[in-house]
């Protein structure tokens, strides 16, 4: 080790020169991308080889809601881009304010999808229990799909709010930021294979 060295660098990058904080929401991304995959492949799998899967969605207004819900993720992925880019700037006071229509425009996808999954419980959705006759497995897959992906942006907004307090006091860094946002943008990326797959494929 180089005399030289600054302290605490050793803790701050990987043997392969990332910063360990980045290395590490990058493992994870790559962890949770191959979860997602696996759960998506059986959703599938499970899709063809029931006859009697059931396409309950209209284009009004399940699909028109899905369409607004992508459409707030993939603007949010926008405005982190917005904060992430100021706070390397430091532009501390701009970055936040990105960070704040971010974490809002994830609160919109939260409630469209609350309301979403109100309606079709209203309708008689259950995990179990189909109201159309059909396979009851569309029920599980469904909320079960967009039921992680929930939490997925639950955990981010929450995460967003942390990080915008915590830069904004000056105890977090541009570098925490980004790799927020490298997890954020993981978060839209799986709406981008939830929707058509869950959504799309399922209008009669």
């Amino acid at each position: 080790m180089t005399m030289g060295a600054r302290p605490g660098a050793l803790m701050e990058e990987s043997p392969y020169g990332i910063q360990s904080k980045k290395l590490a929401i990058w493992l994870f991304i790559i962890a949770d991308a191959a979860t997602f995959g696996a759960i998506l492949f059986a959703y599938g799998y499970l899709r063809v080889a029931n006859p009697d899967w059931t396409r309950p969605f209209e284009f009004w207004p399940t699909i028109a809601n899905g369409i607004a819900m992508t459409v707030a993720l993939l603007t949010s992925s926008l405005t982190m881009i917005g904060a992430v880019q100021s706070a390397q700037a430091g532009r501390k006071s701009a970055g936040v304010r990105w960070l704040g229509v971010t974490m809002a425009l994830g609160l919109v996808f939260v409630l469209l999808l609350l309301r979403e999954w109100s309606g079709m419980i209203a309708a008689g959705w259950r995990l179990s229990r189909n109201p159309l006759g059909g396979s009851v497995l569309f029920g599980a897959t469904f909320f079960g799909i967009t039921g992680l992906h929930l939490l997925h942006v639950i955990a981010g907004v929450v995460a967003i709010a942390v990080i915008a307090s915590g830069f904004n006091r000056d105890r977090l860094d541009a570098g925490h930021v980004e790799t927020t946002g490298l997890y954020w943008h993981f978060v839209n990326l799986v709406q981008l294979f939830v929707f058509p797959l869950v959504y799309l494929m399922n209008v009669r």
